[in-house]
């Protein structure tokens, strides 16, 4: 079985010959923008023999927000266009690399949720997570009008990753589910309109996008928030979460489910196997996942982002284990 009719099975929960694996990780420096960013990802994909490509938007995380001084400034988005270089650069990247390896390998483009985007966008100009915060307090309205707008330049961007460069589908990221963060009914309210937005205008498009669950920084979330989102595959942060793999199928209403394994990483610190195993360690942690959970309906891969710094043998031997049964 070839590695695109792998994970296209494994999306739709048919049969596999083995189950795919994949992980990612953040390129920096030279490898973040333009040709050496394409060409990193394919030394990647290609060194690791990884089943599925899932591409990066590096350089492209802080939305391009005007200057904000008060909350009637967030009223003043409007949306970008398909030549903006915002959208038009990650096209373009996502179209290279697909045109070089995705006759061989499924192709996904990084895509958050708006309200990360704004967040990103903020820090960008000076303003922090606590004021944006604040802003949501003082004046939701406004602060919708720009996730509204945001949404749709997204929106936007995802469909023509789908139609334009290739890719098989969109890796939605979506964050801000914290404890402390917002009640359910809050988020529900604010920010689950935007999510749905870019999500359920995706799926107009491919019928195979996944939705990342982030448990960014160790922070755990409240899951249920994002429980009925429309994507084929769930991918959450089984160590940050709690939450195993064979028990988060139930609470993903059986879809296939991606993950198992911890990734968290910091300046100071590496968590998981992936990072402290050895080879016969790793190797039997990756088959026992497969056992417990069952070959239908799973795909391996991280929490989150590996470290840039991982040695790619120990992915191979992930892949090498999971291609043994």
């Amino acid at each position: 079985m070839d590695k695109r009719t792998r994970v296209l099975n494994a999306m739709n929960k048919k049969e596999v010959d083995h189950v795919p694996v994949g992980f990612w990780f953040h390129f920096g420096g030279e490898e973040a923008v333009g040709d050496a960013c394409v060409q990193a990802h394919l030394k990647y994909y290609r060194e690791t023999d990884l089943d599925f490509v899932k591409i990066m938007c590096d350089n492209y995380f802080p939305y391009p927000l005007p200057k904000i001084e008060k909350a009637e400034d967030w009223t003043t988005l409007e949306p970008l266009t398909a030549d903006h270089p915002f959208i038009r650069e990650q096209v373009e990247r996502a179209k290279a690399i697909v045109d070089d390896i995705g006759k061989e390998r499924c192709v996904f483009y990084n895509v958050f949720a708006p309200f990360s985007s704004l967040r990103f966008g903020a820090d960008a100009i000076g303003i922090n997570d606590d004021q944006v915060m604040e802003y949501i307090r003082t004046d939701r309205t406004a602060v919708m009008k720009a996730l509204d707008v945001i949404a749709q330049s997204n929106a936007l961007l995802a469909e023509l990753l789908i139609t334009e460069a290739g890719c098989d589908g969109v890796y939605y990221c979506v964050q801000g589910g914290e404890y402390d963060r917002f009640t359910p009914e809050e988020y529900r309210a604010t920010i689950t309109p935007s999510d749905l937005y870019v999500l359920e205008h995706a799926n107009r498009y491919s019928d195979n996008n996944m939705l990342h669950m982030c448990g960014w920084a160790g922070n755990r979330n409240q899951l249920a928030i994002w429980e009925d989102y429309p994507a084929k595959v769930v991918n959450w942060a089984v160590f940050v979460e709690g939450l195993s793999l064979d028990a988060g199928r139930y609470f993903v209403h059986g879809r296939t489910s991606l993950g198992g394994f911890e990734t968290h990483w910091d300046e100071h610190t590496q968590q998981g196997i992936i990072y402290t195993g050895t080879k016969e360690e790793l190797q039997e942690y990756t088959k026992n996942l497969i056992l417990n959970h069952g070959k239908i309906g799973l795909m391996l891969g991280g929490d989150c982002t590996i470290d840039s710094k991982l040695d790619w043998e120990r992915i191979r031997w992930v892949v090498e284990a999971a291609r043994s049964i």
